[in-house]
């Protein structure tokens, strides 16, 4: 069975992220995506936008999806936050390992622990069901 992280190996990932690959966030304000990527922003962060059909959220350019992201962009992200069904993280899992990103972030109610396993048995650091917005403010912020 998939477990998460200690709470510190938690912190020292949100200490060290600086690029985020926000896959499904939408340009909806209202949107909890919308809200948690802005947070990051106000965390110090570069969000790169992962959502087919647009062109900018947050100010920043949109990408259709983690293969469109620019090789010298792609190279700086450190962390892939995803906010999206349950039923499509696997093939989200499985462009985070064949593009060699570092870690993975399953937001709240995005859980398959299948992928999930699959993700840390190639290597990348994987959280899932959790707030990063949340774990954020109560565990570094601090």
């Amino acid at each position: 069975m998939f477990e998460n992280p200690t709470p510190q190996a938690i912190a020292a990932l949100l200490r060290s992220v600086r690029t985020v690959a926000v896959v499904g966030l939408s340009p909806n304000p209202s949107r909890p995506s919308h809200r948690v990527a802005r947070a990051m922003q106000g965390f110090g962060w570069r969000i790169v936008p992962v959502r087919p059909v647009v062109s900018e959220v947050l100010g920043e350019p949109a990408f259709s999806s983690l293969d469109d992201i620019p090789q010298a962009l792609r190279q700086t992200v450190d962390l892939v936050d995803v906010f999206l069904a349950p039923q499509r993280v696997g093939a989200v899992v499985d462009r985070c390992i064949a593009l060699g990103l570092p870690a993975i972030w399953l937001q709240d109610g995005v859980i398959d622990e299948a992928a999930a396993q699959r993700a840390r048995d190639a290597g990348l650091t994987v959280v899932m069901n959790r707030c990063v917005w949340r774990d954020y403010v109560s565990m570094v912020s601090e």
